[in-house]
């Protein structure tokens, strides 16, 4: 079995402290596998297998395979860069450019059909996706849109849940139609949606 692992983990003392590097691994392998064979083929012994650990291990840790799949792929959006830039368009940009790498990667979009393709089997999965993923997402571009209302920068009459739908909507729609997403696309839409809700100067 890979990495010699499973007989160590089986061995380990209860109680003793959750090992951070094989959780780490369990998530590598299964955001591998996701992206290779799609959840409906992604099995958790060969999970298991490949991270050299136990099923009982992931189990532990992850109550079913869709916990796992989208904790595996929450590590993506963990893994991007603090957006703190100092200005309300230049986080917003930020945080689009941060969506697009993770949109772009490989199989990223593939990624996200495979979850929506179990919508009618898995339903567990689509909602976690939506907590874990979907949800964070739109919050990070909601609280820069918040802050810039607190600072007066916004229209009254701004409609804040519509404009981070449009920003986010943009991406998966420009992805569909051509397969790509341009350098500069992120301030071309921010620009967009800004100009529709920020107060206008007198």
């Amino acid at each position: 079995m890979g990495y010699g692992m499973q007989k160590k983990e089986e061995e380990r003392a209860p109680g003793r402290p959750r090992d951070p590097e094989t959780e780490e691994r369990i998530l590598e392998v299964a955001l591998r596998l996701l992206s290779a064979d799609g959840y409906s083929r992604m099995s958790l012994d060969t999970v298991a297998a490949e991270a050299g650990v136990s099923k009982p291990t992931i189990y532990r840790r992850w109550s079913s395979k869709a916990d796992l799949a989208t904790a595996a792929l929450r590590t993506m959006q963990v893994a991007e860069p603090k957006v703190d830039t100092g200005s309300t368009v230049g986080d917003l940009v930020a945080a689009l450019e941060n969506f697009s790498r993770s949109l772009l990667r490989p199989n990223g979009m593939s990624l996200i059909g495979t979850v929506l393709a179990e919508e009618g089997h898995t339903p567990e999965l689509l909602r976690l996706f939506r907590e874990r993923i979907v949800g964070p997402r739109r919050a990070i571009l909601r609280g820069i849109l918040h802050r810039a209302a607190a600072r007066g920068e916004l229209r009254e009459d701004a409609d804040v849940d519509a404009a981070v739908q449009m920003l986010v909507g943009g991406f998966y729609a420009r992805y569909l139609a051509s397969g790509r997403i341009p350098a500069g696309f992120a301030r071309e839409m921010v620009g967009i949606v800004w100009g529709g809700v920020a107060q206008r100067r007198r």
